[in-house]
């Protein structure tokens, strides 16, 4: 999600169970991946209303 809104990834590894991510960019990069966080939000809630029976 990160690099499709024009960051760069600097780190993306597992050391044993944890992940670690890093990204860098402009601030315009950061306001398109907040609104891709949203969006991807708001699809899973959308699709929580529509069939109660799909867990988080």
């Amino acid at each position: 999600m990160a690099k499709k809104s024009g960051m760069q990834v600097l780190l993306d590894a597992q050391i044993g169970s944890q992940m670690y991510h890093s990204v860098c960019g402009p601030l315009s990069s950061l306001q398109r991946f907040a609104d891709e966080v949203g969006k991807a939000l708001a699809a899973e809630a959308a699709a929580q209303i529509a069939d109660p029976a799909i867990e988080a």
